[in-house]
């Protein structure tokens, strides 16, 4: 069976590379829509210009110009879109929407994977305000793909490994604490780490698959769903190491977030509140609504967090 040809939107972002790298290396004909408004971003255009000479087919687009949009859409079977979730932020909810449009007029995409990859919106309508607004957004879009009857998988990926892992779950740092560690609650609620590759491998290994057209595809492998103190337990272990451990009370945290001025960094203190005190990507059974993915595709090597947490040996 030949493979569908598939067109990524927001190839140069962090989830987005990883997508284009997935849907080379499974085969599939590989699209990467190169924004006008690039201008004079040179790290963009060098990772461009590095695609095209792995395979990929780059293709000149605008959301400013909706027949470039249409154009592009034409060329392929599936969209992927990876755009940045700062992207959600404002009018900018406006780019999907205008990319949903092309696919409702084309009318030939057999799949539309919109940018979600972490918590499942869906399951976040009681979310603190100071981040809700990103996942009201992605409802939005999410009806207006359903609307326009576009075929689509929702990819819920959880927490991704390099703003979680490594970190041990800090916030304020991307690498590990030196000796003292802050615990969320208990430490006991069940969390989802995947890492960023697998995310993308599991994503494109979706398309193509009847199981998974218009449902949700989690991503929940088994030796990934850990607790916070089994992560910091074993980073502990890696390094020979025993932390202090400072555990914040539901009251306290809620309370420290009041005190955070910004509000990129307040929308971040309301994942962590989510996930580690409600437990929001384990504190519920996957339903006729979604398939697993380590479920469907027993085949794929997923990167442990053990394997994940070496690296910042």
């Amino acid at each position: 069976m030949s493979k569908s040809k598939i067109l990524v939107v927001g190839g140069t972002g962090y989830i987005g590379k990883r997508i284009v790298k997935a849907s080379l290396s499974q085969g599939h004909p590989t699209y990467v829509l190169m924004r006008r408004e690039i201008g004079f971003d040179i790290d963009k255009l060098q990772m461009l210009l590095s695609f095209k000479e792995q395979g990929a087919r780059l293709v000149e687009g605008s959301f400013s110009d909706h027949q470039s949009l249409v154009d592009a859409v034409k060329q392929v079977d599936v969209v992927i879109c990876t755009l940045s979730g700062v992207q959600f932020r404002s009018h900018n909810i406006l780019l999907q929407l205008k990319l949903v449009d092309a696919i409702k007029e084309v009318g030939n995409i057999k799949r539309f994977v919109h940018s979600e990859f972490r918590t499942d919106p869906s399951r976040m309508g009681h979310s603190l305000e100071y981040g809700k607004e990103t996942f009201v957004d992605k409802m939005v879009i999410r009806k207006a793909i359903e609307d326009a009857k576009i075929p689509y998988t929702y990819i819920s990926a959880n927490c991704l490994g390099g703003y979680v892992v490594g970190n041990l779950s800090q916030p304020g740092s991307l690498v590990p604490p030196r000796n003292r560690v802050s615990i969320y609650g208990d430490g006991n609620q069940k969390v989802v780490f995947m890492d960023e590759d697998d995310v993308a491998t599991y994503t494109v290994k979706s398309i193509d698959d009847s199981r998974t057209l218009n449902k949700t595809l989690y991503l929940r492998p088994h030796k990934n769903i850990l607790t916070h103190n089994e992560l910091i337990e074993k980073w502990e272990k890696l390094t020979n190491q025993t932390f202090e451990k400072v555990h914040i009370s539901t009251k306290d945290f809620l309370a420290s977030m009041e005190e955070v001025g910004d509000q990129v960094a307040k929308a971040g203190l309301v994942r962590i509140y989510h996930i580690y005190y409600e437990g929001c990507s384990m504190n519920f059974k996957i339903g006729k609504e979604g398939e697993e993915a380590s479920e469907l595709y027993p085949e794929v090597r997923y990167t442990s967090v053990d394997e994940y947490l070496r690296r910042y040996l």
